[in-house]
């Protein structure tokens, strides 16, 4: 390795993997540090038992943005998208089920089962959502302006977003101030009468957040949920060919082929702070790397309080990071299956149900009422249940004949009331799977293995403060320009030469790329070698 290097990643995940791609490109010297045996962080495949590979954290792809996948020739490096079809499927307790497809025709057909007038008014509620999310989405790959402002300079950033909000008719202008701070629930009553199509496309509103679908705020986890898609269909999720492991794979090979180091199994112990600037990285092992930059993929908490020396920082800015909301309410059990689960609702396999993500969450109320629990440190006692099978598009991830399910639950709070997660762990998943049998009978008997992943289990594997898989609450005081922190969410931070690029920075979570993608662009800008 050079002497000193230009840049020192720390963390491999996604967005340290695309901010070393992105300066690799430009000519610098990078070198990625990881404290795992393999890079992507959350987006990993694992062999978690004998040939079953397992997207073990991240489970489906919509959100990577296509500008990053096309600069970094990620197709060339083997990253392939399946769009699930058909999108979802909601079983409900009186035997009825609804299906929502790629072809909006079908989508239509289905709705009307359940009510006229919600499919009249549907192609209406997309295009609405697409109006906004066209507004939201060139953000994405945006600096937030300075705040609070200082100077004319300042203020004249502000005028870039303030422009484009203009453009807005004066209904939208209002329905966007409305959907950063409706509930989700709030938000779908005024669209629809159905609460089997509402609960549905709520779903979206409370995956991976501290509220549920009536809590302010998570109109906008929604829309963040919509503003991807695969191969050019808005609002499409999909199935990365060989897990999400493929999706950092590709990253790495991309950075690598334009110079970047990539080292595994490197743990960085602390940041090095030499004459108030940031000036390398100490590893666990002891061994000292030097950089003129140092950039962290990791969480804000972790950072500024576990690799950095408190007497660095301002005590105002401390308290502000202290007081960072960081804790998860997620939790994913991955399953090794003999067979495919069979429905009450619509018995048969394989059947289109299993393409889907499959719900099991029959009503707002439903899932409100397990919000509820976890908001007073309790495992919820009958969870929001996401389903998924990827094995349907891709079966070289298990043996002939088996299969992979995951599921994605909402809601198992970090810090519990009572007992701890070493203890509850087993017995949750023993609810769930009790859960899963009044609507698929005898679904222990498919199930060969399982892996069960709490909050703690996520924070301990992966290095995410809380389990948190945003890396941090997003919610609006902690979005845009107050994410990590007001006047830190432009990527830099107080240590001259240390800067952001994961997660916990605009514009939040989900295997999108754009934190690591602003955040080399900043560096670029700011570098004077």
């Amino acid at each position: 390795m050079p002497e000193e290097l230009d840049a020192v990643i720390v963390g491999g995940g996604h967005n340290g993997l695309v901010a070393a791609a992105y300066l690799a490109r430009a000519r610098r010297r990078v070198l990625v540090l990881e404290r795992r045996e393999m890079v992507g962080g959350c987006a990993v495949t694992e062999e978690v038992w004998p040939g079953y590979r397992v997207s073990t954290a991240a489970y489906l792809a919509s959100l990577l943005q296509d500008r990053i996948v096309r600069e970094l020739e990620l197709e060339r490096f083997g990253y392939r998208v399946d769009a699930k079809d058909p999108a979802f499927f909601s079983p409900y307790p009186d035997g009825r089920y609804l299906f929502m497809w790629q072809d909006r025709k079908r989508t239509l057909e289905e709705i009307a089962r359940f009510s006229r007038r919600d499919a009249e008014v549907y192609p209406e509620y997309e295009e609405h959502l697409e109006r906004l999310a066209r507004v939201v989405e060139w953000l994405l790959l945006t600096t937030p302006p300075p705040f609070p402002p200082h100077g004319v300079g300042d203020y004249l950033e502000w005028l870039k977003p303030a422009a484009r909000v203009a453009r807005l008719a004066g209904k939208d202008l209002v329905a966007l101030v409305r959907i950063f701070t409706q509930s989700a629930a709030d938000f779908l009553d005024e669209w629809f009468e159905s609460p089997e199509v509402k609960v549905t496309l709520a779903t979206d509103g409370v995956i991976g957040a501290n509220g549920g679908p009536r809590s302010p705020g998570t109109a906008y986890i929604l829309l963040h949920h919509t503003m991807g898609g695969v191969a050019g269909h808005r609002g499409l999720w999909g199935f990365v060919r060989g897990g999400m492991g493929t999706v950092s794979e590709a990253l790495a090979a991309s950075a690598r082929s334009r110079g970047a180091a990539i080292r595994v199994n490197a743990p960085v112990e602390r940041i090095l702070v030499r004459g108030g600037r940031a000036r390398g990285v100490v590893l666990a092992d002891g061994e000292e790397i030097r950089a003129r930059t140092v950039v962290s993929n990791l969480d804000p908490r972790l950072t500024f309080l576990k690799l950095l020396d408190p007497g660095e920082l301002e005590p105002e800015f401390l308290r502000s990071i202290r007081a960072y909301r960081c804790e998860g309410t997620s939790l994913k059990i991955n399953l090794a299956l003999s067979g495919l689960p069979e429905f009450r609702a619509l018995p048969g396999a394989p059947g289109a149900q299993h393409r889907a993500t499959m719900h099991i969450c029959p009503s707002i109320d439903y899932v409100e009422r397990a919000w509820d629990d976890a908001k007073y440190g309790r495992p919820s006692e009958r969870p929001m249940l996401e389903l998924t099978i990827p094995t349907l598009y891709d079966s070289s991830l298990a043996p002939a004949g088996k299969h992979i399910m995951g599921i994605f639950l909402q809601y198992a709070p970090y810090t519990l009331r009572e007992g701890d997660w070493d203890q509850l762990r087993e017995p949750f998943a023993d609810r769930v799977f009790d859960l899963i049998e009044e609507y698929v009978p005898h679904f222990r008997r498919l199930v060969e293995r399982r892996q069960v992943l709490t909050p703690l289990d996520l924070e301990r594997r992966f290095g995410i403060t809380g389990g948190n898989i945003f890396h941090g609450e997003m919610s609006l005081d902690q979005m845009y320009v107050m994410r990590p922190a007001a006047g830190w969410a432009r990527y830099r931070t107080p240590v001259p030469g240390l800067y952001l690029c994961g997660s916990g920075t605009h514009p939040g979570g989900g295997v999108m790329g754009a934190p690591g993608y602003n955040a080399a662009r900043e560096i670029l800008r700011d570098a004077k070698w």
